[in-house]
């Protein structure tokens, strides 16, 4: 009986904190702004050590080209979701702007500082929102890869990797 009460305690101290966190983000960040959502220095910060938790070999070893196609492919990302509708950038927004809150980043990732996880602390927050038992961290986990992996294999560099010769010649 006391595990039963210890669980919906905690329950609903993480349902307050969340909400907490959540006012906190938009009193500091102000109301959402009817532009385009522009990446900012958090949400380029949790994209950098993102990328290569999901990226993982595909990356070049070398630590300059491998810095180099993480940063393009954190661009590519931003034009991605500058071609979604201003609803689904809002959302976007709201996920990085929880990733880069400290205190809902440590309960909803389990990270303590993006610019200090490593690569396989990265991908067990991942994985873990991939099989979690809520259908908005797996679906969150999903818009993070599929933005990924499409910033990815949109960059000429990445297609020999998987063997596409690029475009037609005579529809270019």
């Amino acid at each position: 009986m006391s595990n039963r009460r210890t669980f919906l305690k905690a329950g609903v101290l993480g349902a307050l904190v969340l909400a907490a966190g959540g006012a906190l983000y938009r009193k500091v960040q102000g109301p959402p702004p009817l532009a385009p959502y522009q990446f900012d220095g958090g949400a380029r910060s949790v994209l950098a050590a993102i990328v290569p938790a999901i990226l993982g070999p595909m990356l070049p070893p070398e630590p300059g080209a491998r810095s180099a196609m993480v940063a393009r492919t954190v661009e590519g990302v931003q034009g991605a979701v500058a071609t979604l509708p201003l609803s689904t950038q809002k959302e976007i927004q709201d996920l990085f702007g929880l990733l880069w809150l400290a205190p809902a980043r440590r309960l909803l990732a389990g990270i303590p500082a993006w610019d200090e996880a490593s690569t396989e602390q990265v991908a067990g927050f991942l994985q873990g929102w991939r099989t979690h038992r809520f259908g908005m961290l797996r679906g969150a986990y999903a818009a993070l890869h599929d933005l990924v992996l499409g910033a990815w294999y949109a960059q000429p560099d990445a297609w020999a990797a998987i063997g596409y010769p690029g475009p037609i010649k005579e529809l270019s």
